[in-house]
């Protein structure tokens, strides 16, 4: 059933050469294309990426959100029905990538989030910051709009119309509560399905350091509060 969608993986990457062609060789071969945005790598990314068989894109703008932007531009002239958020660092496991798209092909749901704190995470793979701000970001989402989530997790599948419909803008930190209040909003139909997690390949761009973590901290906090005063 899943060889009857067209899918397409999308996955921002700054810096990830050593980590990409294991994260490309382990998505499913029902996936119909991989996009790689290279989002201002200085290493060999957009190498590798290529090399292992990824539409690879360039985006200069330093941003989570804008690397995603950038390939939802691409492929809006091509008839994609489901689209996969997937990070380029392996911490997440790409082969249970059907764990994601079956509830949207079988029961028709909207958006599914991989949770890692559902799933089985490796022992130091979540900061304690990044836990505290998962715990805090849902709670907040569940308390204004009724919405139960446990993760704000990167690995993330959704149908096409339904991302368009949404209208994503954050281009930094916030795109992922972005998605799932603007979901909640328009009262999608969505599901959270356990997934692993395992330490990351090099040093996390968002929750690595202490002002990375504020910054992103902060961001997140502010979008859910500016929500509030948009409908």
């Amino acid at each position: 059933m899943i060889d009857d969608k067209e899918i397409v993986v999308i996955i921002p990457a700054f810096n990830e050469e050593e980590s990409l062609p294991k994260v490309i060789a382990d998505i499913p071969k029902f996936v119909d294309e991989i996009i790689v945005v290279n989002n201002g790598s200085i290493d060999k990314t957009a190498d590798v990426a290529m090399k292992s068989g990824a539409t690879v894109l360039t985006e200069m703008e330093k941003g989570y959100g804008a690397a995603c932007l950038k390939a939802i531009d691409y492929i809006s002239d091509k008839n994609y029905d489901i689209v996969v958020f997937l990070d380029g660092d392996y911490s997440d496991h790409p082969e249970e990538m059907n764990l994601i798209v079956e509830p949207i092909i079988k029961s028709g749901l909207d958006l599914v989030i991989g949770s890692r704190m559902l799933g089985k995470r490796e022992s130091g793979a979540m900061l304690p910051q990044a836990i505290f701000g998962n715990w805090l970001a849902t709670f907040l989402i569940k308390l204004f709009w009724g919405y139960k989530f446990t993760d704000l997790g990167p690995f993330r599948a959704i149908k096409y119309s339904s991302l368009i419909n949404l209208n994503m803008r954050d281009r930094n930190f916030g795109w992922t509560v972005e998605m799932q209040i603007k979901a909640a909003k328009q009262k999608l139909r969505t599901i959270e399905v356990p997934v692993r997690y395992r330490k990351r390949i090099g040093q996390s761009k968002v929750t690595g350091t202490f002002k990375e973590t504020v910054k992103a901290s902060f961001k997140i906090i502010y979008l859910i509060f500016k929500s509030l005063l948009i409908y």
